[in-house]
C-alpha cells in the first residue's frame, strides 16, 4: 500500500491516514484480532474495505483446537472468552485464508502467536517465504501488510503471557522477528502486568514499529448453581465496556513512554470511546467485542470520528492526541 494510494479519504476532506512503519492505513479504525476471523464471516455485514485495517485471528505454527468448552460467557459489562487461540495453523492459513484476505483493499495485519520464540519466527518465516515465491499480477495484492505479535493472550498455558510480562524477553523476541520481515511489526501488550510502559519501551528498543494495547484482562465467572467456573478452563479474558478505562489509561501511559505509534483497543463500541483513546495518545483504534452485537460499529465509529474532527476543527487524525489538556 503506497502513501499516495491511502492518503486520507477523498469524501471527508480530512487527513485520516495512519502511518505504521512504511505502511499507510487509510483511516484509524480497524477490526480486532479474534473477533473478525479472517474476514469472510462478515462479508455481508461489514464493508471491510472502508476501514483502516483488518487484524486477523491468530495464526500459530501448528493447528490448535483451542480450550475446552464452555469458551464464552457473558458478564454485565462484556464477555469472558477462553478460545485458546484455536486456528488451522500457518500452512492451512496460507492455502485457505490468504486468498480470501487478498480480496481486501484495506490493510491486512496478520496476528501471530506462539509458545516459544522459535514458534513466532517460524510462522513469519513461512508466510514471508510463501509471499516471496508467488508471482502476482500488477493488480494483485500480497494480502499481508504487517504483523501483530500476540504476546499477551491470557487463555493459553504456554507462551503468550510469559513473553508479555518480561521486558527482556519482549525486546529479544521483537529484535529476532525484525530479522525475518521488512513488514511493520506491532507488539500487542497485556494489561496484566505491573508496568505496561516498561514492556512497551522494551518492544520499541527491540525495533517494534507500533504497540497495540490492550489485550483482554484476566477474569472469572462462577456458576453458582453448578458450583463450578462458567468457563471450561476456569479463567479467561474479559473484554467489552468494562475494560475501556483500563485500556485508555494504558494507552495514555504507553504513548508517553515510546516514540512509535500506539493502537488502542478495549471496550470501544461508540465514537466517543474511540476518541477517548485518540485523545489519550493512540493514533489508531480497533473494534472487537462490539462487533458481536453491532457489526456496523466500526463504520459508526469512523463516521463519529470524522464528525468530531469537523466540530473541533481538527484536520488530521494524528493531531487529536495533541489536544488533551
Amino acid at each position: 500500500m503506497s502513501e499516495k494510494e491511502h492518503k486520507g479519504t477523498p469524501d471527508s476532506g480530512l487527513d485520516l491516514s495512519v502511518h505504521i512503519g512504511q505502511l499507510v492505513m487509510p483511516n484509524p479504525v480497524g477490526v480486532a484480532s479474534g473477533t473478525f476471523g479472517y474476514g469472510e464471516d462478515y462479508d455481508e455485514l461489514v464493508h471491510t474495505d472502508a476501514l483502516g485495517a483488518l487484524y486477523t485471528k491468530a495464526v500459530t505454527l501448528e493447528a490448535r483446537r483451542g480450550n475446552p468448552a464452555p469458551r464464552l460467557v457473558e458478564t454485565p459489562m462484556g464477555l469472558i472468552n477462553s478460545i485458546g487461540l484455536a486456528n488451522p495453523g500457518v500452512d492451512q492459513f496460507l492455502q485457505e485464508k490468504l486468498p480470501l484476505l487478498r480480496r481486501h483493499r484495506c490493510a491486512v495485519i496478520v496476528n501471530v502467536a506462539g509458545s516459544t520464540e522459535d514458534d513466532y519466527a517460524a510462522v513469519i518465516e513461512r508466510i514471508e517465504s510463501h509471499l516471496a515465491a508467488e508471482v502476482l499480477g500488477p493488480e494483485e495484492r500480497r494480502g499481508v501488510d504487517g504483523y501483530e505479535i500476540n504476546v499477551s493472550c491470557p487463555n493459553v498455558h504456554r507462551g503468550g503471557m510469559s513473553f508479555g510480562i518480561d521486558p527482556v524477553l519482549i525486546e529479544r523476541l521483537t529484535r529476532s522477528l525484525k530479522n525475518h520481515t521488512g513488514r511493520p511489526l506491532i507488539l500487542k501488550l497485556s494489561p496484566n502486568v505491573t508496568d505496561i510502559a516498561e514492556i512497551a519501551r522494551a518492544a520499541e528498543a527491540g525495533g517494534a514499529d507500533a504497540i497495540s494495547c490492550i489485550n483482554t484482562v484476566v477474569g472469572m465467572s462462577i456458576d453458582t448453581e453448578k458450583l463450578r467456573p462458567a468457563i471450561g478452563r476456569g479463567t479467561g479474558g474479559l473484554s467489552g465496556p468494562a475494560i475501556r478505562p483500563i485500556g485508555v489509561a494504558a494507552t495514555y501511559r504507553v504513548s508517553r513512554a515510546v516514540h512509535i505509534p500506539v493502537i488502542g483497543l478495549g471496550g470501544i463500541a461508540r465514537a466517543d470511546d474511540a476518541i477517548q483513546y485518540l485523545l489519550a495518545g493512540a493514533q489508531a483504534v480497533q473494534i472487537g467485542t462490539a462487533l458481536f452485537s453491532n457489526p456496523r460499529a466500526p463504520h459508526e465509529v469512523l463516521d463519529g470520528i470524522v464528525g468530531w474532527m469537523r466540530r473541533h476543527s481538527v484536520r488530521a487524525v494524528r493531531d487529536i492526541r495533541l489536544m488533551l489538556q
